[in-house]
């Protein structure tokens, strides 16, 4: 999977990197030719929301999963109207992304 990762700040970046890498992903820099599967923008950078409707009209068939803080509900769902296929709380966002890297597997029973 191609991730366009959209998030300045260092900490939050490099730990989401460090995991979604780790799991098999490939992390795009915004200035590579490649298309990504997944673009994820982080609404508390500036710009975020002119960012999400550019990544939209640049990528019309990726997905774009935004995140923010969980204060920032009425923000998050503005996002989603704005044309994020999904909005997640920032403490969730690592882990939303690794279930669309490594699905769990259909059909296994467990005991």
């Amino acid at each position: 999977m191609r991730i366009l990762l959209h998030c300045t700040d260092l900490m939050t970046r490099t730990r989401l990197a460090s995991r979604w890498q780790n799991a098999g992903a490939r992390l795009l820099r915004p200035d590579s030719p490649d298309t990504p599967d997944l673009i994820v923008i982080d609404l508390g950078d500036t710009g975020a929301d002119a960012l999400l409707e550019n990544q939209r009209q640049r990528y019309p068939h990726a997905h774009i999963l935004v995140f923010g803080p969980h204060v920032e509900g009425a923000a998050l769902r503005a996002a989603k109207a704005a044309g994020a296929d999904e909005a997640v709380v920032r403490g969730k966002v690592a882990e939303r992304v690794l279930t669309r890297i490594k699905p769990k597997p259909v059909g296994l029973g467990g005991s």
